[in-house]
């Protein structure tokens, strides 16, 4: 192993750091200069650098230019006494490690050099993510199945219905089925029928004539038109008004269809893909959406799954944003420990894969080091895992979903799917069995936002029961659930708890 460069112009400082790592039994080497330092990286090289940012000669933000440069897996630790919003901002833009302010802890400088070293000496083992990745990862046997049938469809023209929840990458597919089929080279047209006003929607699904309405001075061509001979991806199906339904089930069924203020008919050559996260079956039963377009849209469906049904996906998808992220930002990629690859992994992410995705680009612009721990992902996420004990982080055991395709399975003799209805509850000992049995009734009911509601309740019981068993002692409760003071603070605050008090 190489040994740990210090630059600083205060020999004292050195003397400090030499000391304290030669006691870690790691080798040092020191310098009094920027200058100096550049002209020993001619002939060797560092597996950590320490440097002051305030020098003569050359500064340390110099250095770091320079260092970032031609060495740019290289960890940069920048101290500095001049602890300001420009030294640090300057230091993280310029590929800093990390920023540690004079005076400073000696242990905490130590423990934060040896993981600069943990991650200089994983930089050479690390796994390279290729350039070019498929449109769609996924190597979840939910994910093959949904990739098999995007295989079976790739010389069909036939409508197809994409189910599943938001940020699953419903789009994505669609994307995709278009791509492997025979209209790839045409127009791929996509329009989301719940983020247009009712009242402009008909106009920008079929287009209109001049002077059909106040401020159409020139005729207009709708997506069906756009997307002639090409696919109309039709995202949030569910949502479409009522009265819409009626025109876009004529589409489906002549071919033809009138623009706003038209008297003439508009053939229409064009593939329908249509996505919901909505249960179309029970829109159908509340009289929101027409039994009949349902049909015309339901020929094949497929299901897309959730995060939480792939989550041996995560760490692929992981890597892959990182590299988009950091591409796009043109810093190195980052990369999660194992630590945090099973902490992602363990959580239920209610937006998906788009959720992921954002996460992704938070840590690329926010987290410290090239290599992510779980104390550098975003606070809600570690404080929410904080908050409760490990049976409760162990993913909850589901009902073995029926044998059946992406094409979503069986239907019964009218051909309409059966009504989704919550599976019962999976036999388990003590409160998990009471809490899916619970969740189960909340979901039946048609509750919104039952994990946030169960959440609190659990959190409260968890923390009066504590604080009973600490007789209001705040601190000592805060031990024994493994959270933090400030935590448990707030969180009394928050659910209004009663009974605690300071030691």
């Amino acid at each position: 192993m190489k040994p740990i460069w210090i630059v600083d112009d205060d020999a004292s400082i050195r003397w400090v750091l030499e000391k304290a790592l030669a006691r870690e039994n790691l080798a040092t080497r020191s310098f009094a200069s920027g200058r100096e330092a550049l002209a020993a990286f001619e002939e060797d090289t560092p597996q950590v650098l320490v440097s002051d940012i305030r020098m003569p000669g050359e500064s340390g933000l110099d250095l770091l230019a320079a260092v970032k440069e031609k060495h740019p897996g290289l960890p940069v630790i920048v101290i500095t006494a001049f602890s300001d919003l420009d030294s640090a901002v300057a230091s993280f833009q310029g590929g800093a490690f990390e920023y540690l302010a004079k005076p400073f802890d000696i242990d905490k400088a130590v423990a934060l050099i040896r993981r600069a070293l943990e991650e200089s000496l994983r930089e050479a083992s690390v796994e390279t993510v290729p350039s070019e990745t498929p449109e769609i990862l996924g190597q979840a046997p939910a994910m093959q199945e949904v990739f098999r049938a995007i295989g079976r469809l790739s010389q069909s023209n036939v409508t197809v219905l994409i189910t599943g929840e938001s940020g699953t990458g419903k789009e994505l597919v669609a994307r995709a089925l278009h791509k492997h089929s025979p209209r790839a080279s045409q127009p791929f047209i996509a329009l989301n029928t719940a983020a247009i006003p009712k009242d402009l929607l008909e106009s920008e699904l079929f287009g209109h004539e001049r002077g059909a309405f106040t401020g159409a001075q020139a005729m207009r061509r709708g997506r069906f038109e756009q997307a002639e001979n090409g696919t109309l991806f039709l995202d949030e199906i569910g949502d479409m008004p009522f009265d819409l339904q009626t025109r876009l089930l004529r589409v489906l069924s002549d071919g033809h269809f009138y623009r706003v203020g038209g008297h003439q008919p508009v053939k229409a050559n064009v593939r329908v893909i249509a996505a919901t996260h909505q249960n179309l079956e029970q829109r159908v039963r509340d009289g929101l959406f027409r039994e009949d377009l349902y049909h015309r849209l339901n020929v094949i469906r497929l299901r897309l799954p959730s995060l939480r049904e792939r989550r041996e996906d995560i760490p692929i998808l992981v890597r892959h944003f990182l590299v988009q992220s950091a591409r796009q930002l043109g810093v190195e990629p980052k990369r999660l420990s194992e630590d945090a690859q099973r902490f992602l992994s363990s959580l239920d992410l209610p937006g998906n894969v788009r959720q992921l995705e954002n996460l992704c680009n938070w840590i690329t612009v926010m987290a410290p080091g090239q290599t992510v721990e779980v104390k550098d992902l975003p606070r809600d996420l570690t404080t929410q895992a904080q908050a409760l004990p490990a049976a409760a982080m162990a993913p909850v055991v589901a009902m073995p979903a029926p044998a059946a395709s992406p094409l979503y399975g069986s239907t019964d003799a009218s051909g309409i799917l059966p009504a989704m209805t919550p599976a019962a509850p999976v036999a388990a000992d003590g409160w998990i069995g009471l809490l899916e049995l619970q969740a189960a009734r909340m979901l039946s009911d048609g509750q919104v936002e039952v994990m946030d509601v169960l959440g609190k309740q659990f959190e409260t019981a968890l923390i009066r029961t504590a604080l009973k068993h600490t007789h209001g002692r705040k601190n000592d409760a805060a031990i024994r659930l493994g959270i933090g003071r400030n935590t448990i603070t707030r969180k009394i605050a928050e659910l209004g708890i009663d009974g605690a008090k300071d030691e």
